[in-house]
């Protein structure tokens, strides 16, 4: 591979780093050739006076550690004018030590569990997440992204997938409940709110309604079953008296709240619970009802439909800031972020749930990820990392040239004194 350390960081462009680099590379070499050029012009001529005796020794100096930082500075990227001087060229010839005590370093002072957990406690993470979350603007951009996110994970899914885990959560959950016991203590709540009466009228109701909409069908079967003797006009005429006393009576019943059936049905309604609760006989024929609709194909049909509907919906609720599935993840939020806020038993564990997490995942997985940073340091190409690196530093450095060459000719000047006085 011959990515980079630094091919990620894009602020300057490779070309204005070179040629910044560039010219402060001149700057330096240019300094170093005029300290040069003075102190050969001072020998020349001879440096017989004290004043041209400091230049001399402050341009000898200058010129040796311009030299000197022109070497250290060199040596880090390449081997200076090409020659194989040991321990030069150093970021090329110690790239991979360098990955393992990188890797090394970040596993002992970043991932280590201690480390992280002190992190965490000074970020103070769960109080600043609660003050974040109890922002009610804050929590409804929050919604709109998780909006967002589940609209293009149910997107993702495969409708058959959801259809099948769907029927299958349904089955396995209704297959733990009984079913007439359940309807018996469903029962039992409609008989003490006093609704077994409006049971009643809606049965009453629903037969009325049955006998008046199906009137020519049940005419037709009945004419089926009379004989055939009968005229015509005598059984249509039954027909018509025995259909309308029917339906006569059902208006009694309706209408008459000590009508007999009506009593006799609360009476029958009121030991149904005690009877869907302890007859095996009716238990047995809930669970085979039961089991019957849960392998149907209409549970399945159900569950598919069910799905579709709710993710046809997503993209419009998630797109609406005032939908119902916005509104409520934003109340959920701003409830959650204000209860973290003034529960401190409730943040003190989250924020060790937290810290426990943290230095689970360190302890788990510190050795891979420092291998991750070693491995990945490993692979880059030495002459390009060694290329970029000095594309990146390398202008600072140019100034370490120059500071050298000025730092040199003060120490000349320095010990030239020095040697004047004690001379």
């Amino acid at each position: 591979m011959s990515a980079s350390p630094v091919t990620t960081l894009r602020r300057e462009s490779a070309a204005l780093r070179a040629r910044r680099l560039a010219a402060a590379r001149r700057r330096a070499t240019a300094l170093l050739a005029a300290v040069t050029a003075l102190f050969v012009a001072v020998t020349a001529a001879g440096a017989h006076g004290t004043l041209l005796s400091y230049v001399q020794a402050g341009a000898e100096a200058a010129m040796v550690g311009g030299v000197a930082d022109w070497f250290a500075v060199t040596a880090l990227f390449r081997r200076p004018l090409g020659l194989p001087i040991p321990h030069t060229a150093l970021i090329v010839e110690r790239k991979d030590q360098f990955a393992a005590t990188l890797g090394q370093f970040v596993q002992e002072n970043f991932l280590n569990a201690d480390v992280l957990a002190e992190r965490i406690r000074s970020a103070r993470v769960v109080p600043r997440l609660a003050a974040w979350l109890a922002d009610e603007a804050n929590a409804a951009r929050f919604a709109g992204h998780a909006a967002e996110l589940v609209v293009k994970a149910a997107g993702a899914l495969r409708d058959e997938d959801v259809q099948r885990v769907l029927t299958a959560e349904l089955t396995r959950a209704l297959a733990t409940v009984e079913v007439a016991p359940l309807a018996g203590r469903a029962l039992r709540v409609i008989i003490a709110g006093g609704h077994h009466a409006e049971l009643f009228n809606a049965i009453v109701s629903g037969a009325d309604r049955y006998l008046a909409d199906h009137y020519a069908e049940l005419r037709q079967l009945f004419e089926a079953e009379v004989p055939r003797w009968l005229p015509d006009a005598v059984y249509r005429r039954l027909f018509d008296r025995l259909h309308a006393r029917l339906r006569q009576r059902l208006a009694a019943m309706a209408a008459d709240p000590g009508d007999e059936t009506r009593e006799q049905f609360e009476e029958w309604i009121k030991g149904l619970p005690d009877r869907l609760e302890t007859s095996p006989e009716l238990r047995e024929r809930g669970e085979r009802i039961k089991r019957d609709v849960l392998g149907s194909a209409g549970l399945r049909d159900w569950s598919s439909s069910l799905w579709q509907r709710a993710k046809d919906a997503l993209p419009g609720q998630a797109a609406d800031p005032e939908s119902e599935l916005r509104r409520g993840l934003t109340g959920v939020l701003v409830a959650a972020g204000r209860r973290l806020g003034s529960d401190r038993q409730l943040a003190e564990s989250l924020e060790h749930v937290v810290e426990s997490g943290a230095r689970s995942l360190a302890g788990q997985f510190h050795d891979e990820l420092a291998g991750l940073i070693t491995g990945t340091i490993e692979r880059w190409n030495a002459a390009e990392t060694s290329t970029q690196l000095e594309l990146l530093l390398g202008r600072d450095l140019q100034f370490i040239r120059i500071n050298g060459t000025v730092v040199g000719a003060g120490v000349g000047l320095a010990l030239h004194a020095i040697a004047m006085a004690l001379a």
